[in-house]
């Protein structure tokens, strides 16, 4: 099993004794007892004729009758005056609503060259091509022109090629125009590191010399640790309110032995404690939170989001299911040829799009167009268990079929819930030992389910998709990357609850 790198239980707070009250006020309280009863013994039985007494009682009831009818005639408390007036909540139930009721961040101003020396650097991040342009507009890349006649025109301008791993710029531009944010440290409940480790590591991962390799993928990480060791909040928490986003899949960053497969950030002293969102994380390790894959879709307004619902929710479906990818000729047993061979039995009930070659990468059209024709769309695990195209095809308004529950069940707990409701799961070796069938599984669903399925879907477009707006959609609709924040902050909160430490309420600033 892989390590953990769960945060240690926090530290139970100290038991302090009750401090004794002050002689003086004890010997001050004595006296006044003792004054007290002396008075109270001094004090003799009145005795009046009965006649006085008479009178007496008399007066006391007419006062007390003036005093009812005076008090029935007085106007009532002011409503306005109370609502002005709530009372003070104890410090640890947050007394304000909305967005930040959790609690504000801090965006680290790092040096250059964590983040904006690497992009300007574009040029050799890969070795094959340059990776400038897939990077432009914050990360969306460039406007998706070949969407022309496939979505409607004013939408189009909302669609673009967007890389799959540029969710480190996507999340750095968005920050720091959040609704949540502060430049003041001490006012933060959490601090978010914009360091582009994805793009640092990315760059060395086919380094021919699998040593001198090594060193290149950790030096940026090991800096950047060592830099954020002298900041004041990271050593008041040890990094525990801290995270970062990390732009490519968790296993680019666990490597464990020289010589292997990518760098070693996670597992390098400091990391422990740092939540870090992920587009595929470790399942075992709980600082892992998995974030929907970057898509091309990324709306202005909360508006736009709903006439994409309205438009995909109304769009005729002629094929059952679909298939994006290729074959992986050097596989044994490959699943993705077998599903292929599925898809050209299954006759017009099935259309393919062959991406071999990085034919699809960044390009949208083809796959848009076969997504939103598509009642399912398969998907089989891809380099790792994780595929972009899940989230492209749930965009698009169709149910995505999944073969292994590593894909998503177990990594977009804050995005999907409720897996029955949104996808159909196909158990893979069922499928290889001829026991059924993928078509045979999807058409015993009937249309009524299936519409119910797609309507789930669609419910959830928001909450997948990244919007171009810095202050995000808007109405209340939130976003990914809102829910991201919205769930670190929320878990930071509960942490510092459990440890016994208060919360302190923040207003919005």
């Amino acid at each position: 099993m892989l390590p953990r790198s769960d945060s240690p239980p926090p530290e139970a707070q100290l038991l302090k004794k009750p401090k004794p009250f002050p002689s003086a006020i004890v010997a001050a309280s004595s006296t006044l007892d003792h004054s007290r009863m002396s008075t109270a013994a001094a004090v003799q039985p009145l005795h009046l004729p009965p006649r006085h007494l008479a009178g007496l009682v008399i007066a006391i009831l007419a006062l007390q009758l003036l005093l009812i009818l005076s008090a029935r005639s007085l106007p009532p408390p002011s409503l306005h005056l109370l609502q002005n007036h709530p009372p003070i909540p104890p410090i640890s139930t947050p007394a304000a609503s909305g967005p930040c009721a959790a609690g504000l961040v801090y965006v680290y101003d790092l040096p250059p060259m964590f983040n904006k020396d690497v992009l300007a650097a574009c040029a050799d991040l890969n070795p094959w091509a340059s990776r400038c342009t897939a990077l432009s507009n914050g990360g969306f890349g460039p406007p998706a022109a070949d969407l022309a006649g496939v979505v409607p025109p004013h939408l189009l301008p909302s669609w673009y090629s967007t890389d799959q791993f540029a969710a480190e710029l996507i999340f750095h531009h968005r920050m720091l125009a959040h609704r949540c944010r502060t430049r003041d440290p001490s006012a933060a409940a959490a601090f978010y590191v914009p360091f582009y480790a994805g793009l640092t590591v990315g760059r060395h991962l086919w380094s021919p010399n699998s040593t001198s390799g090594d060193r290149d993928r950790d030096r940026d990480c090991a800096l950047l640790l060592r830099w954020i060791r002298d900041q004041p909040p990271w050593r008041r928490s040890n990094g525990w309110d801290h995270f970062i986003t990390l732009g490519r899949i968790t296993w680019d960053f666990r490597r464990s032995r020289e010589g292997d497969w990518g760098g070693s950030f996670l597992y390098m002293p400091g990391m422990e404690n740092v939540t870090r969102l992920l587009i595929e994380r470790n399942p075992w390790d709980g600082k892992d939170v998995g974030i929907p894959y970057p898509t091309g879709f990324h709306p202005r307004t909360a508006a736009e989001v709903k006439e994409w619902q309205r438009f995909v929710l109304g769009r005729s479906r002629p094929t059952l299911f679909s298939f994006a990818g290729a074959a992986r000729a050097g596989f044994k047993d490959d699943f993705r040829g077998l599903l292929l061979g599925e898809c050209r039995r299954a006759g017009r009930k099935c259309r393919s799009v062959d991406c071999g070659g990085g034919r699809c990468g960044n390009r949208s059209a083809e796959t848009v167009s076969l997504f939103l024709d598509s009642t399912f769309c398969l998907q089989p695990r891809g380099d790792s268990f994780t595929r972009r195209s899940m989230f492209d095809c749930m965009v698009a308004g169709a149910v995505p079929v999944l073969f292994w529950r590593r894909s998503a069940y177990v990594q977009y707990g804050w995005y999907l819930a409720g897996v029955e409701d949104w996808s159909v799961f196909i158990d893979r070796t069922e499928v290889r030992s001829g026991a059924v069938s993928v078509r045979g599984v999807l058409e015993r669903i009937g249309e009524e389910r299936a519409k119910k399925m797609r309507e789930k879907v669609v419910e959830l477009i928001p909450r997948l998709v990244y919007a171009a707006a810095e202050g995000g959609l808007g109405e209340g609709m939130e976003d990914a990357l809102d829910v991201a924040v919205d769930g670190v902050l929320r878990g930071f909160r509960d942490r510092k609850r459990r440890s016994g430490e208060g919360v302190t309420v923040l207003g919005k600033g």
